[in-house]
């Protein structure tokens, strides 16, 4: 299993949405809230995506279309 962290951040409509659970559910990935920063209008997030290589990839790449400021602190590359 391979591991990365994201920078994750964002205005308040991206607070509406579940991508977290998105993330989960349809990437077959693991989420861990490494570290954190929300408010009512801005909010800032370090993720741990665990999983496949690719699925880890097509979470990342999903996430980048929902319009949050998505930063990958390392490639996820196989072990």
């Amino acid at each position: 299993m391979t591991s990365v962290l994201v920078n994750v951040s964002g205005g308040s409509d991206a607070a509406k949405e579940p991508w977290i659970w998105r993330l989960c559910k349809e990437f077959n990935v693991k989420v861990n809230l490494v570290r954190a920063n929300v408010d009512t209008d801005f909010g800032f997030m370090q993720i741990e995506i665990s999983g496949a290589v690719e699925d880890i990839q097509r979470s990342i790449a999903w996430l980048m279309t929902t319009g949050l400021n998505v930063e990958s602190q390392e490639r996820a590359v196989g072990a």
